[in-house]
């Protein structure tokens, strides 16, 4: 009995070498598919492995499996655990053979799918970006800014669930992105650069190759995610829980103003108008120099049709930033909102004197209209020399005002644009 089991025991390790020499030999000659082929026999004996044998069985399993980086994905993935279990084992034996190549081959393997996702962002193969972005966090779990890398391109790509996946994963671990950035300036070029920690950017300063050095905390993605999660909760007819993100963080983060920004953004696509409103004017009272929740302030006024109150808030957005193109426009056009009442009440007159009388009082009216809208329509012209829109209604006006010189000088100006336009 004794003969015979060490007979087996022998017949065994004897194989185990065999097949391990078979994936080394295979791997030599870079026949990744007999190596694999060797994998698998020899995994099926890897229960009676001592650990030496295995941890030279894991890390050449994980080179079989990537190939240089043409595995599929599942095999890409069992290399990266066979890895693991490789460093896993080497650490509890205390004898780290192969742990340093294996360290050295996943730093190539995650520099390798980085530049993939990056090159794949770039050609907009947002799918495939999303999924690398992934694989690269996964295999470096501390680098979370590859997760929200994976997201964003999720997003890009409107896969919602996969996206929403992710985002999920960002706000459970408490993910804000706002890392601190490290910055020297380049003595050789003058020009600043970025590191990617302190310590090499402080030794590359103490070496006299940078000078300059500076700490910069990025912006919280908070509000970001959690609105993106909320938003597609909404398109998912999951309003409660949209509703839900929102108070969570809300409530974490309560003088957050872009996490209140974006649950308004959340109630305008649900239709609650009312509470969307009521959150701008919170938000105008936090930051009250914010030129652009003034004008969606406006916006929201004159789709309400109170278009009064609209030009208020538009002037304000105007008085803060001079330059608001867009509420130039939208002060103009809600100005002559009120001519299209003048033109039908015209047109429904009769040829009395009375009705004569009435005509030339709503043309004067209607006149007047058009003055008030001119400067804002020209400023906006100056601000933004393409804005066709604003030439064309300045054309029309001049046209209706009977202003010659201006209508020919505007509209050679519209038919230049028009043939810019056509010629792009």
């Amino acid at each position: 009995m004794t003969l015979v089991l060490l007979l087996a025991v022998s017949s065994m390790s004897f194989a185990q070498k065999n097949e391990i020499k078979a994936i080394e030999k295979a791997l030599k000659n870079s026949n990744f598919a007999d190596a694999k082929s060797a994998v698998a026999v020899a995994d099926a004996l890897i229960g009676s492995m001592d650990d030496k044998s295995k941890a030279k069985f894991y890390f050449l399993k994980a080179k079989a499996l990537y190939a240089n980086g043409a595995g599929t994905d599942a095999n890409i993935d069992e290399a990266i655990s066979s890895l693991d279990k490789l460093k896993d084992l080497e650490s509890s034996i205390g004898k780290l053979k192969y742990t340093d190549q294996a360290n050295e081959m996943k730093s190539g393997m995650l520099n390798s799918f980085l530049t993939k996702a990056n090159d794949a962002f770039k050609n907009k193969d947002y799918k495939s970006a999303a999924k690398r972005f992934d694989k690269v966090y996964k295999m470096s779990p501390t680098d979370t800014l590859y997760l929200y890398y994976a997201a964003s391109a999720a997003v890009t790509d409107q896969d919602y669930d996969t996206a929403l996946d992710y985002y999920l994963q960002l706000k459970n671990m408490g993910y804000s992105g706002a890392q601190m950035n490290y910055y020297a300036t380049n003595k050789e070029t003058g020009e600043e650069e970025t590191f990617g920690d302190k310590t090499a950017r402080d030794f590359s300063v103490k070496a006299k190759l940078h000078n300059n050095p500076r700490d910069v905390r990025g912006d919280s993605k908070t509000a970001e995610i959690v609105k993106n999660i909320a938003l597609i909760y909404v398109s998912q007819g999951k309003n409660e829980k949209a509703l839900g993100a929102m108070a969570d963080a809300r409530s974490e983060n309560p003088d957050d103003l872009g996490l209140l920004l974006s649950e308004a953004n959340v109630h305008l696509k649900m239709g609650n108008r009312d509470k969307f409103k009521a959150l701008m004017e919170e938000a105008t009272q936090k930051d009250p120099n914010n030129a652009e929740l003034l004008y969606n302030l406006g916006v929201l006024a004159a789709e309400g049709g109170n278009l009064d109150e609209s030009k208020k808030y538009y002037k304000k957005a105007i008085e803060i930033d001079p330059n608001y193109v867009d509420a130039y426009n939208n002060i103009a056009v809600t100005i002559l909102e009120g001519e299209a009442a003048i033109v039908e009440e015209m047109n429904g007159l009769g040829t009395s004197s009375a009705d004569n009388k009435k005509y030339d009082e709503l043309k004067e009216k209607r006149s007047q209209l058009y003055q008030e809208a001119i400067p804002y329509l020209e400023k906006a012209l100056e601000l933004r020399n393409t804005n066709i829109d604003a030439a064309r209604t300045l054309m029309n006006i001049y046209s209706a005002l009977a202003e010659t010189d201006k209508f020919k000088a505007m509209k050679a100006k519209v038919e230049q644009m028009e043939a810019s336009a056509g010629g792009n």
